[in-house]
């Protein structure tokens, strides 16, 4: 019953994603399966995920809105037409010599064309909203490079679960093993009387309930698998080997600890600075509404006027317009205020989070000094464990050792090893996280 409890506990603490589907497979899957390290996970990753894409596709849309924003600086061409029809032409009374005649005005068929073309000649506060259109370029490229690291941190750690839920299943079909085999040596000693029916029954309860183990760490290999797929962003029925083992990432429990000055590349400072300089260019944009304007405009016109026969004539211009700002109700001095104190609370929004990153790295590391210290002494009671074990079962084979100190020196065994691969996965899923925060795309 222990060795139930302790194995659910393993398979639980492992699964740190929710279950997203539904399939089938055997966690050795047959030949033909798609084989993936860790790069290649990440590289399949940044290629199909949905959330990559995302991102692709809000930097190039604005992008678009960038170069839209400079169709202000060109001139702005605009061809227009009507046509009108007198139905009842206006009648005016004049008079003359005394008498009142009646004159019928305008003709039956009215036709004017018109050609438009207008441009900013001087315009400060237009060049200046330019310059924002190109930050918010740079915002989006950033904001696509923060979610490729997240997906990147996210899939290292469905990664590892998978790999932890592998490592279970192999100390679970491991103890299934020893448990037949001790069942096997206890049902040849009952048979030639050296055993008790008590002990006989204890080997085979022991089998039997190691079984069920196996079956939840199988199960679990499958959940981890599906979670891996899933934020790969491939279809769940894909069939995926995962090559690799915890113990191949103990060389990582020796990696330097990050400074806590290293966050020039965290992506929600580096957000938070180029809001700063959007709202410094939005003061100096609000400051130039105060500089007059200049545009310039042509206009063509062609129209017709007649009754039966229609007579053109044409006519054109040219403009400058010339636009001094005087009084707005002080509009613009509190447009100006108001960014200012926006940008003050940014500033103080950026110090907070700085100071609760530099909290979290710190935090990081002593959860890895940790995780490291806990691997150290699991590694030492694995050989410890492993060395009573043997013994153990030699004693037992000549009668000089219990069922229930065999079964006790397993369980201490799997205990142990259950405990060296958590430490692993609690100290690669903890430098996933790290990784993230300190801004590393791979």
């Amino acid at each position: 019953m222990k060795r139930l409890v302790i194995s659910i506990l393993a398979i639980s603490s492992m699964l740190v994603f929710p279950l997203v589907g539904h399939t089938q497979e055997n966690p050795s899957t047959g030949s033909g399966a798609l084989q993936l390290t860790l790069d290649q996970a990440l590289e399949v990753a940044l290629s199909e995920s949905n959330t990559v894409r995302i991102a692709d596709m809000t930097v190039e849309k604005t992008g678009y809105a960038k170069k839209g924003s400079y169709s202000a600086l060109y001139p702005n061409v605009n061809i227009s037409g009507s046509y009108q029809r007198t139905l009842q032409k206006q009648v005016m009374v004049m008079d003359m010599g005394g008498q009142p005649m009646e004159i019928k005005v305008g003709r039956d068929n009215n036709i004017s064309t018109s050609a438009t073309a207008s441009m900013p000649l001087v315009n400060a506060s237009l060049w200046e909203s330019l310059r924002l259109s190109r930050m918010d370029v740079e915002m989006a490229v950033e904001q696509a490079r923060s979610s490729k690291i997240a997906l990147v941190k996210q899939v290292k750690q469905a990664f590892y679960a998978v790999l932890l839920a592998q490592e279970s299943y192999n100390v679970m079909s491991q103890v299934y093993e020893n448990a037949q085999k001790n069942y096997e040596k206890t049902l040849q000693r009952f048979n030639v009387g050296k055993a008790s029916e008590v002990e006989r029954l204890r080997a085979q309860v022991t089998m039997m309930s190691a079984e069920p183990n196996v079956s939840s760490a199988e199960n679990a290999v499958l959940l981890a698998t599906w979670q891996l797929k899933a934020v790969m962003g491939i279809a769940l029925d894909t069939e995926v080997e995962v090559v690799g083992d915890l113990n191949s990432y103990t060389d990582a429990l020796l990696t330097p600890y990050v400074s806590e000055e290293d966050l020039s590349n965290n992506s929600s400072l580096l957000q938070f600075d180029i809001q700063d300089r959007m709202l410094e260019s939005t003061i100096r944009m609000q400051k130039k509404q105060y500089l007059p304007t200049l545009a310039a405009s042509i206009n063509y016109n062609y129209s017709a006027m007649g009754d039966d026969k229609l007579s053109w004539f044409p006519s054109s211009t040219a403009a400058l317009s010339l636009s001094i700002p005087v009084f707005d109700g002080l509009q613009k001095h509190y447009n100006i205020k108001q960014t200012k104190v926006t940008r003050d609370m940014l500033a103080l929004q950026r110090e907070d989070t700085e100071r609760n990153l530099r909290i979290a790295i710190r935090n990081y590391n002593d959860q890895m000094a940790l995780c490291v210290k806990n691997y150290e002494a699991a590694n030492a009671t694995v050989a410890i464990a492993q060395k009573s074990y043997d013994i153990s079962e030699k004693m037992y084979e000549v009668g000089k050792a219990t069922l229930v100190e065999l079964n006790d020196a397993q369980l201490a065994l799997e205990q142990a090893q259950l405990t060296q691969a958590q430490a692993i996965y609690n100290f690669m899923v903890t430098k996933a996280a790290l990784d993230e925060l300190i801004g590393k795309e791979k």
